[in-house]
């Protein structure tokens, strides 16, 4: 078993949710541990577990077709930590503007947020560093790239 730490930005294309895809096969969450090959990850800080697709024995490959896509999608907790927002700025009761923009899924007990749509959606390229804040904490303009995506908040990158 290889099992290693996924960096926050690190989109989950080829990757399943290991409670689901066991709750799929009708497995423990704790089965993949017993088999050869598989690589597992999760991100820093986490204990979800995710699933490479391609290392899922073949007895178990079609349990993938009834596990949630999550191409694009980035663990919620890892997106607040890479972008250094709090987590109540992904909640549609706190009424922050940012949660509109954001394409936010739930699987299980689980909040996603399509990191890959947010730098389509802002034209970034995908190996961008992005942080976001209070627009008033950025520098002038020619010393901080900055795109202002709320009346307050302004998404930095580098």
């Amino acid at each position: 078993m290889i099992k290693f730490t996924l960096p926050s930005n690190s989109f989950l294309d080829n990757y399943v949710l290991n409670c689901e895809f066991a709750n799929a096969c009708k497995l423990s969450n704790g089965a993949y541990k017993f088999w050869k090959g598989i690589v597992a990850a999760s991100y820093q800080d986490s204990r979800t577990l995710f699933l490479h697709k391609k290392s899922i024995p073949h007895k178990y490959q079609y349990a993938i077709n009834y596990c949630s896509n999550l191409d694009g999608f980035v663990l919620a907790s890892a997106f607040c930590s890479f972008t250094g927002i709090s987590n109540s700025h992904l909640v549609a009761s706190n009424n922050s503007a940012l949660h509109s923009m954001l394409e936010i899924k739930m699987v299980d007990k689980f909040k996603f947020v399509n990191l890959k749509k947010l730098y389509d959606d802002l034209d970034l390229p995908y190996s961008a560093h992005i942080y976001i804040e209070k627009c008033k904490y950025f520098s002038p303009t020619p010393f901080e790239k900055r795109i202002k995506i709320t009346e307050t908040l302004c998404l930095g990158y580098y």
